[in-house]
């Protein structure tokens, strides 16, 4: 195994920051406010919903730093390592409003102005990452930033100003970003990280191989990817977890690989990158993404963590069940590849030997000939989780039949399902709404889902059969809007029984 450092590295906005002795799983924003007294950043949820907390953390790409809006309030202090944190005291730089604050100012953006520093930050990572958004990119960027005061209206209006004023101030930050990279250049080594305090450790190997061989010697260690799950452990349930392995520091767990029939996708991907590809695939899975949460949870939750999560209600695993997607699992230098359907074996229990982790998955192409589609059904639209996802994939024959069916559903089992009954119903017979209405009521026989404070039974039932039925007007009358497009898309409609999320633009 590599030595060991017991040292923190980041840069603090412009300060070179060094740290040990630290509880292991302090969160950014507990080190902010109770460590350095930086009041700027809020706690209001402390779990990632409400953006109060929202920083922008930098990280070397190649010879380029990417900046990326997180939650600090779910992420461990720890995963800065080699990186570089800006929070909203950064922003104001000279003693001079960043054209980011100075336009929600003339904007009037802030009323109470608890929300408002994490508004700052969300709108100033978008500032930092594009050059212009239009009113709908503005809005995906402030989609996990709650305010219960200006309604959004002015807000957004400072988001579109800000691109105009900040012109001059985007080309000092263009010209300080190669000075910046170097600096994170020289903090970036092959030593495994440890931080130490008492019984209890956060490690974080630079290597894969180091990586594997130390989770293959404590298979008892929780492994922390994004922290959108595990950080709740840690702020909600008070849970002291004794050795959290982080796997953000190994670049090879971010690879994504394109091959002729298939994308290959490295467990570190971040939802944000898996969306790209995937998205870029089929619109409702660009759409899918869209809806996980925030975009600070989009950056920082992981492909591969969403997976070995096991949720009955995780949105990913359905769609990419349905596409025939396949896990590589890992102990040491020994790995075998199943059927991501396969991989779930009960709530919360996968089929994952002691040591071992989830190292890829990799994710078939639509053909030709595949018909898709993606639906959430959630109370919110935005930043809410599922009551059902659904995803379907069929392949046509030249005469119009079904030769293959993958009906995949998500909050209607203990784990993420396939529909066999009902998908057998459909095989060899042509696709049209009279077959999707037969195999809609076979899902009577596929599943017994629950009542909870979510859904009841009867609901979730009734949207799974709505669903698949939509499913066929929307691929077989292409001229039947299913879907509201544009800004109404954010609006849920009530259907045939279901309460359906509508795609914008779809």
């Amino acid at each position: 195994m590599s030595e060991a450092r017991n040292t923190l590295r980041f840069i603090d906005g412009e300060v070179s920051r060094e740290l040990s002795g630290f509880d292991p799983t302090l969160t950014i924003l507990d080190w902010l406010r109770l460590g350095e007294r930086r009041m700027g950043t809020k706690e209001g949820c402390a779990e990632g919903d409400c953006g109060a907390c929202t920083v922008v953390v930098g990280r070397l790409v190649g010879r380029r730093v990417e900046y990326r809006a997180i939650n600090a309030c779910i992420a461990p202090l720890a995963s800065l390592d080699g990186r570089r944190l800006i929070t909203v005291e950064h922003v104001k730089a000279g003693g001079n409003l960043h054209p980011v604050q100075q336009a929600m100012v003339e904007r009037h953006g802030s009323q109470c102005g608890f929300c408002t520093p994490g508004i700052v930050m969300s709108l100033f990572a978008l500032w930092l990452n594009e050059s212009e958004a239009n009113e709908e990119r503005i809005e995906d960027a402030l989609a996990g930033n709650l305010c219960r005061c200006t309604g959004y209206v002015p807000i957004i209006a400072a988001a579109r100003e800000m691109f105009e004023r900040g012109r001059a101030a985007k080309e000092a930050w263009t010209a300080r970003s190669t000075d910046i990279a170097e600096r994170l250049a020289l903090l970036q080594d092959e030593r495994r990280l440890e931080i130490v305090k008492g019984s209890r450790r956060f490690v974080a190997p630079a290597s894969l191989d180091d990586f594997a061989k130390f989770y293959a010697r404590h298979p008892d260690a929780t492994i922390l990817a994004g922290a959108t799950d595990v950080g709740l452990w840690i702020t909600k349930e008070m849970r002291l977890l004794d050795t959290v392995l982080h796997p953000g520091r190994i670049t090879a767990l971010e690879a994504v690989v394109e091959e002729e029939h298939a994308f290959v996708f490295g467990a570190m991907t971040s939802l944000a990158d898996a969306a790209k590809p995937l998205g870029h695939m089929h619109p409702h899975l660009a759409e899918l993404f869209r809806r996980f949460g925030g975009e600070q949870i989009r950056n920082a939750g992981t492909l591969g963590g969403n997976v070995a999560n096991g949720s009955p209600i995780g949105d990913l695993p359905p769609a990419l069940i349905a596409l025939g997607a396949t896990v590589t699992l890992r102990r040491e230098d020994r790995r075998r590849e199943l059927p991501l359907e396969k991989f779930f074996i009960a709530y919360r229990r996968q089929d994952r030997h002691p040591g071992e982790f989830v190292e890829s998955v990799r994710v078939p192409k639509l053909g030709a000939t595949s018909l898709f589609h993606a639906s959430k059904v959630s109370k919110r639209f935005d930043e809410d989780i599922s009551a059902v996802c659904a995803a379907f994939r069929l392949t046509l024959d030249a005469n119009g039949h079904v030769a293959e069916a993958r009906l995949t559903y998500g909050g209607m089992a203990a784990t993420p399902k396939r529909a066999p009954i009902a998908e057998g119903s459909l095989v060899g017979k042509a696709w049209n709404e009279l077959s999707a209405e037969e195999a809609a009521l076979a899902l009577e026989r596929d599943f017994e889902p629950i009542d909870d404070w979510r859904a009841s039974a009867r609901y979730r039932m009734r949207c799974a059969q709505n669903l698949l039925q939509r499913f066929a007007v929307e691929s077989c009358e292409a001229e039947t809007q299913t879907r509201v497009a544009g800004p109404l898309a954010r609006h849920h409609v009530r259907s045939a029984g279901a309460e359906a999320s509508f795609s914008g633009g779809l």
